[in-house]
């Protein structure tokens, strides 16, 4: 039996729905989903197996223009999922007119590999709105299949899924076939912990936030964790830590219930705060934070 297998990357601006897209290809919560534009900071693979067919979906940053390093390297994620894609994803949602960076656009408008265009959120549109938009898409990306999805909803998510496994090339399995991800449990846990910072702090506190498990200790009925939030300044470490540890006590109990759902087990998870000043500008902190490739 002949078996399928490629790379099928997402891009497109923030906030359009390609992490609620993967997450609904994978069937779990692999990239965390909030309101709040750069959620995702990572290139991050989903793994979808079948008997004959294997998928890579990545999820990427959503695409702007740089103002820091940091920045800078999340826009490095997007450029890379160029470079191995077997089936690019171009994902607009509905009342969306441009790609913020020209350069990012021609190279989706001059790809030689299949682009489907997902015009997501319809659940939020009428039909000639979404008969409008999906003309405005035709002109401006003729290379593209258009398919109209609601990510959230799961409109019409199999058929796009169906159309990914037609366009996959001949090829054995990438990686084996149990497996969900590239990422360690640590990425994980960090990723949990700076969803509950992105929901419950406003202004530039999210953007400022990186989080490192330092520990990690898995036992047969608990496993053991120990997380570092870093800010970059002395005020915004008091207004995570909150009115007597109030804030920090919040976003730790959500953080654990999350993870022990993603684990299955019992989770005790530690959490401090810690000064690293300017660490999105600083390239070996970058690098650290696995951030520079």
């Amino acid at each position: 039996m002949s078996h399928k297998a490629g790379f099928v990357n997402i891009i497109g601006n923030p906030n359009v729905g390609k992490s609620t897209l993967m997450n609904a290809f994978v069937g779990e919560k692999l990239s965390i989903i909030t309101s709040k534009a750069q959620t995702t900071r990572h290139r991050i693979l989903g793994i979808v197996n079948g008997d004959d067919f294997q998928v890579l979906f990545s999820d990427t940053p959503g695409i702007i223009k740089p103002a820091y390093e940091l920045q800078e390297s999340m826009m490095g994620f997007v450029k890379s999922a160029f470079e191995d894609a077997d089936v690019l994803i171009y994902m607009v949602e509905i009342g969306e007119q441009a790609l913020k960076d020209e350069a990012f656009f021609k190279k989706i408008t001059s790809s030689k590999i299949p682009v489907l265009l997902l015009l997501n959120k319809i659940d939020r549109s009428d039909q000639e709105t979404l008969e409008t938009q999906v003309q405005l898409w035709a002109k401006k990306v003729p290379n593209a299949e258009i398919i109209p999805i609601s990510a959230l909803e799961g409109f019409q998510v199999k058929e796009v899924f169906d159309r990914i496994i037609e366009l996959l090339p001949e090829s054995p399995p990438f990686y084996p076939k149990d497996q969900l991800t590239d990422k360690p449990e640590r990425f994980f846990i960090n990723e949990s912990i700076r969803e509950k910072i992105l929901l419950h702090y406003k202004k530039e506190i999210p953007y400022a936030v990186e989080v490192d498990t330092e520990e990690f200790l898995e036992e047969e009925k608990i496993i053991r964790i120990r997380s570092v939030i870093m800010v970059e300044r002395e005020t915004q470490k008091g207004i995570i830590i909150g009115h007597k540890g109030s804030a920090l006590k919040r976003v730790g109990v959500e953080a654990r219930k999350d993870l022990e759902k993603f684990f299955g087990k019992q989770i005790h998870l530690e959490l401090y705060v810690k000064v690293n000043k300017n660490w999105r500008s600083n390239q070996n902190q970058l690098k650290r934070f696995g951030y520079n490739q």
